[in-house]
């Protein structure tokens, strides 16, 4: 690939009347906000002008902390970020990004001098969606820019969706993510693990009950103890792992990042936890009795083996059980239907 001086952006290819950028999506691209990164001033403002042109919304920030603190006040649904900053390169900040904001994808574009096949894996790896080498001719910014609206306005179309229909990202009971939340971000979780050539790995948890009491979970001792589960749980793992319930007395912890020996010891540190320290219900002291099942995805030379391989597919049979309790009594309960 071919690298230019990044001032070639700063040339007005943009500004005239083409019709390609002049077409029924303007409209639709005044409901998408870029956040452009880049601690070159000249840079900065030339893409933000050719995005105003193309009836984008745009912000911009100088620096990756800056970036950070603009996506914490402000719903931005694409980051177009340089490579090479300062005080946080754009590396980091795509990691940044996708341990932190998960309340709505964003979608993370690299635009950078960088043009090796090396450098674009690297920058795909740590979390973004799309790598284009400055110089770049504008339209092809553009179109990949577009992609990156129609799949946010996707994403935000079924949050929507989940919304109207009375869907919730929480258990009511036990505060854990509920069921819909796993089936939707469980994928994407594994896709980016495949994309990124990133372990991850997902535990699989039955509480089989609590002694001295063994109740049914539907009772009030028993929900005290799924409580108590999902609580100890959040205190043995990181800010960017989740649990999310996805049956009556089943739950999922999905660790990102994360190796079959490190997902063993969350399940070890788990054991021990429930197994040591007695729980607090309405009917008296009891203690948690689980089951925890580790299943770890991995990824060498960008390619899954068979094994991993068959990994993913026991994962996919546990999401083809839990579609099968939206029609159950749990999934009733939980605003599912």
């Amino acid at each position: 690939m071919r690298i230019e001086n990044n001032t070639a952006l700063s040339t007005p290819l943009f500004v005239g009347q083409d019709e390609p950028f002049q077409s029924h999506q303007s409209s639709a691209r005044r409901f998408c906000r870029v956040l452009v990164v880049d601690d070159d001033e000249l840079v900065r403002a030339s893409l933000a002008a050719l995005l105003e042109a193309a009836q984008y919304e745009v912000e911009v920030a100088a620096t990756g902390e800056d970036a950070l603190r603009v996506l914490n006040a402000t719903q931005c649904q694409i980051v177009l970020t340089d490579w090479q900053m300062p005080d946080m390169d754009g590396l980091a900040l795509c990691r940044r990004v996708r341990l932190e904001l998960q309340e709505s994808y964003v979608y993370v574009v690299m635009l950078t001098v960088r043009n090796t096949d090396s450098d674009m894996l690297t920058g795909l790896a740590a979390g973004a969606d799309d790598y284009v080498v400055k110089g770049t001719p504008v339209e092809q910014i553009l179109a990949r820019l577009e992609v990156g609206r129609r799949i946010t306005r996707r994403s935000q179309f079924r949050a929507t969706q989940h919304e109207t229909l009375g869907l919730t990202d929480s258990d009511s009971i036990t505060d854990a993510h509920s069921l819909g939340y796993l089936l939707h971000h469980l994928p994407r979780e594994l896709e980016r693990s495949r994309r990124g050539g990133h372990p991850m790995a997902v535990l699989t948890c039955n509480i089989n009950g609590f002694a001295p009491h063994n109740e049914p979970f539907g009772s009030a001792p028993g929900d005290d103890a799924l409580r108590s589960f999902v609580t100890g749980v959040k205190g043995c793992i990181r800010k960017a792992d989740w649990v999310a319930r996805t049956g009556h007395n089943l739950f999922m912890v999905v660790l990102p990042e994360t190796t079959a020996k490190g997902a063993q010891c969350v399940a070890k540190k788990l054991t021990r936890l429930f197994s040591l320290n007695p729980i607090s219900t309405s009917a008296g002291p009891g203690s948690l009795a689980a089951n925890i099942e580790v299943t770890a995805v991995t990824a060498q030379h960008g390619a899954h083996t068979a094994l991993q391989i068959s990994s993913l597919l026991r994962v996919a049979q546990r999401l083809s059980y839990l579609n099968q309790l939206h029609s159950g009594d749990y999934a009733r309960t939980n605003g599912l239907n």
